[in-house]
């Protein structure tokens, strides 16, 4: 049984990996609010904005961690004109320097681990270039070079990183997108394989990302996106 690390594990994909992972491993969850399903998983759960809250609130941590998912999202669609240095900060606080904060304080966990692995997440939009997506792509972009540089500097501590890119998936945080019949048509027809992506689906991908089957993959950046950032129909 391994002992994971889930940041943003309130819904969305975050939950959906906790659930995954829940009957075979020990899970320590953090979230800004705890939902019931996440509350029926036992996990144990810390309330937690990472993007404010000192991580000194997590205590009684594991002595050994295997893994973290760092999953927190956010979707700021707005004409670059209408950006302000707050959106652009705030985006950056919770996509980066929330990652950044946890690693550092969970590391010597990891390092004991013997063989660690950490997930964090991009989107699609860095690799295409999407209107309306410079806040949210600039702060993961950061993400991919972080992981990227962290890959090759914890290789020799057997900690592997890696980042999944998805294209949009359905999911409470792309609601918004997805709020209507032709709204889902017209995004599921942007992708090769004409449809939306489903949290599961995604969490699948966290899950061998977490395991010993993905144990010789690191650095990578994993488009999920339904073909959309390789391919053209």
């Amino acid at each position: 049984m391994k002992n994971i690390l889930i940041v943003g594990a309130g819904k969305g994909i975050g939950l959906e990996t906790a659930k995954l992972l829940a009957s075979e491993n020990k899970l320590i969850t953090i979230s800004r609010t705890l939902t019931d399903q996440l509350n029926a998983l036992n996990t144990n759960f810390y309330q937690i904005d990472v993007a404010k809250d000192s991580l000194d609130l997590l205590t009684e941590l594991p002595e050994i961690i295997h893994g973290i998912v760092y999953c927190p999202g956010s979707i700021n669609l707005k004409p670059f004109n209408r950006l302000s240095a707050q959106d652009f900060l705030t985006d950056f606080n919770q996509n980066v320097l929330g990652a950044i904060a946890i690693i550092q304080k969970v590391l010597p966990n990891l390092k004991k681990a013997n063989g660690a692995s950490i997930v964090l997440f991009s989107t699609v939009a860095v690799k295409l270039g999407m209107p309306f997506h410079a806040s949210i792509a600039t702060s993961k972009s950061a993400i991919e070079g972080l992981a990227k540089s962290l890959a090759a500097e914890f290789a020799s501590s057997k900690i592997r990183v890696n980042v999944i890119a998805p294209s949009i998936t359905d999911t409470p945080l792309a609601e918004f997108l997805l709020n209507t019949d032709e709204k889902k048509e017209t995004l599921s027809k942007r992708h090769p394989l004409q449809r939306i992506g489903t949290a599961n689906e995604i969490a699948q991908l966290v899950s061998f990302l977490l395991n010993d089957h993905s144990s010789w993959i690191t650095g990578q950046i994993i488009g999920a996106d339904g073909g959309m950032g390789s391919l053209k129909i």
